[in-house]
Parts: C-alpha cells; structure tokens; sequence
C-alpha cells in the first residue's frame, strides 16, 4: 500500500539493498481493474535528490506540483519529474470506462553534482513517443534510449537511460544491444518469454529479470507473445541515504531535508 491507499505491486525497491538495481531505486506496477485499489491516490508529498517516471497505460493520472505544472497523464503518455532540491506534488488516478487504471512507476537516483539542481517536469503525450517496428516481429516504444537509430522522445537524463515498452508477438524474437558495465532489467506485464538463450524458462506476468553484464539481450516469445518493459542506465556508485520519497548521499543531508520540511524552507524554487 502507498499513497492514501493504493494498493501496488512493488517490483523494485522493496528488500534487496538500495544499490541492487543502481541507478533505478524503485519499480511500481499500479496495474488494477478495482477503483477501491487507486481511488485514495497519491495526495500532496515532497520529493528530493532524484526523478520519478510515470508511464500510463489505462485510465488517466491527474497531477500537480509546486512549479506550477498541472495537466492529466492518459493512456500511453509518460511524466519525467526531476525532484532535484525539493518539489511537492500530487498524482490522482481515475479509470477508464471500465473503472481500469495500469500504469507503472519508475524511480531513478541523482549523483551527489545532481541532487540539489532545480527541479523539472517534462511531459510527453503517447503520440511523441516514437515506435519501431524490428525485424524479428517486435513492436518498441521507445521512451527513452535509442533503438535501430529511432531516439526516444526522453533525452538529456543524468543515467543516460534506456526505457522500452516491448512487445513481441508468438514466435517472435526481440535483440537489443547493451552497454557493458550498465544495470540492465526487464519487466513482464503481458504473455510470457524466454529471457535466457540457454533455458526454456518462461518468465510470466509481473515477473523481473535481471541481466549479468553482457553486450545485448535476446528475448524468445512464448507461444501467446509477450510485453515487458526493457530498462538499463549507468550505476552511479555514490552512497544512498534513502527515507520515503527523499533520496540523498549521507543521513545528514536526509535530516536536513526532513527538518526544512518541518520548517517549511524545503521548497527552493517557487512557481514562476
């Protein structure tokens, strides 16, 4: 349960130690057909020291923050907020016809140089994210990376991420190059795969799969296809001091930021 009460599947960011999945913190799977799930949303709350990225995939996510920004994020639109020195903000869903609201939560570190910046919003609506169509079948969103030349419509983000929503039809076979030294994982949401050359494992519905270091990722889909989404970024190798929604290097940054929360100093850049 987050927020108000949303009840989520937490992929990321739930046992393993913070640097598992450097520089990626937490993976949230908000994928539900109950409106009791979603409704209490995710009222107002503070972020700092790194970025929270929102993909929708039904229903649609109303947000607003400190800067000023407000809109809607609906089906297949995705909202990249860097928190840098301190934003507050608010997401609340509202589902589709048939009361459906899926989407995911990706949240990345900032290096120590980063954490402290003014904080952004950048939004992007499902038709300005490009989609390539590969050879063995695949269908990818690119939402950030670059696939077959094709760069995705999130660029300029301090890990230098991929983030690709895949789909591979049955039969199908989905390569991807990748870079040595990254965190490289791969998320299913729909069907089932093979995500080892050398096993006849299928990976199924909200699984993960994380990759040794290699120089590319080869997907087999299972006789009813299969969706996931690819993720990878540089690990930034800084120590992480991480309490709730604020992620910084030392514990003293984390009081500091939790005291100017008390005193009502941790917004550093207002709304124009």
């Amino acid at each position: 349960m987050e927020g108000a009460g949303v009840r989520l599947h937490r992929a990321i960011g739930f046992l393993e130690p913070p640097e598992t999945y450097d520089p990626f913190l937490l993976l949230d799977d908000f994928r539900s057909d109950e409106p009791r799930d979603w409704q209490k949303g995710f009222p107002w709350h503070p972020h700092r020291g790194m970025e929270t990225i929102t993909y929708v995939l039904r229903g649609e996510v109303d947000h607003a923050d400190s800067l000023g920004n407000s809109g809607t994020i609906g089906a297949g639109d995705v909202q990249w907020m860097t928190a840098g020195s301190g934003i507050v903000h608010q997401e609340m869903p509202r589902g589709d016809a048939k009361g459906a609201v899926y989407g995911f939560q990706l949240w990345a570190n900032l290096p120590a140089a980063d954490k402290m910046i003014d904080p952004r919003y950048r939004g992007f609506s499902a038709d300005e994210i490009p989609e390539v169509r590969d050879p063995g079948g695949a269908v990818i969103k690119v939402i950030a990376g670059t696939v077959n030349g094709v760069v995705g419509a999130v660029r300029d983000v301090a890990a230098g991420p991929e983030y690709l929503d895949v789909s591979v039809p049955a039969g199908g076979t989905f390569s991807h190059a990748t870079k040595r030294g990254n965190t490289v994982f791969a998320y299913v949401f729909e069907g089932a795969g093979h995500f080892d050359e050398r096993s006849d494992t299928l990976v199924a519905d909200r699984h993960l799969v994380s990759f040794d270091d290699g120089d590319s990722v080869t997907v087999r889909a299972g006789p009813s296809g299969v969706r996931f989404l690819l993720v990878s970024g540089k690990p930034i190798g800084e120590p992480i001091a991480w309490r709730g929604p604020i992620v910084m290097n030392t514990d003293a940054e984390l009081r500091t930021a939790f005291e100017e929360l008390q005193r009502g100093t941790f917004i550093k850049k207002k709304a124009q």
